[in-house]
This record gives C-alpha cells, structure tokens and sequence, in this order.
C-alpha cells in the first residue's frame, strides 16, 4: 500500500513544476512485481489530478497580471494564448511530455478548457505514457 501511496505522490507532484520523475519508481514497482494495470491506474490518477493543479492555477492566474511581482509579462501570455488557440485543445494530449506539458495544462487553465475536456485528453496521454512504461518494462526483462 506504502508502494501506491509513494507512486501517487511522486506522480501528483511530477505533473506540477517540481521536478520528480514518477516513471522511475513506477519502472521500480514493476520490477519487483507490481501488478501493471493498478500500478498505471495510480500514476495516471496522480499525474493527472496534478495536472488539475495547473488547470485550476491558470484559471485564476490573470487575476494578478497587473502585479509587480508577476512572473509573466502580457506579451508571454498573448504568445500562449495564439499558440493555443492555433493548435487546439487537443494539444493536451501531450500534456504527459517532460518539457512544455506542465505549460500546456496551465495555459488551458488561463483558455477556460472545460474540465471534462481536460481531464480526458490529458488523462489519456499520461495513460497511455504509463502504459508505454509498462511496456519497456517487460521488453527489458526478456
């Protein structure tokens, strides 16, 4: 139970701008047996849930744009927004990528993606990553 706590965990945080690497350890689990489908439920349940975390950040993220302590200049946010609404909503499928998926789960966030939406595009790209996990796995156990 403590091995699927630990992989939620690493997964949740993993979909947030710390930098943890979830397909480490769910590559450990599996190496010691875990079963392959609860071991992918896990992770994409974490990683996704903590992709929600961006979501939810974007959404309330431009109510501080006039702040000096704002990170993001409006040009920034113009740029992403174009980029975003050139390329679609199904760019979330990528969501799972280690570079530039935390961002675009925050700019659909800032793009009002409906939740529904969010969750399934994204939650199926980080699945079907876990997935592929599983899947070097057992090939590199042959």
């Amino acid at each position: 139970m403590i091995s699927y706590l630990l992989l939620f965990g690493s997964a949740f945080l993993a979909a947030t701008i710390l930098p943890f690497y979830s397909e480490v350890l769910l590559f450990a689990l599996l190496r010691e047996g875990g079963d392959p489908f609860t071991l992918v439920l896990v992770a994409t349940l974490g990683n996704t849930l903590g992709a929600v975390v961006n979501w939810v950040l974007g959404l309330y993220l431009l109510h501080f744009q006039d702040r000096r302590w704002f990170y993001f200049s409006r040009a920034q946010i113009d740029k992403a927004q174009r980029w975003f609404q050139g390329y679609g909503f199904w760019t979330l499928l990528l969501a799972w990528m280690p570079v530039g998926g935390d961002a675009l789960t925050l700019i659909a966030g800032i793009m009002k993606v409906r939740l529904w939406l969010f969750l399934v595009l994204v939650g199926t790209g980080k699945a079907l990553r876990y997935i592929a996990v599983v899947y070097l796995t057992n090939w590199l156990q042959v």
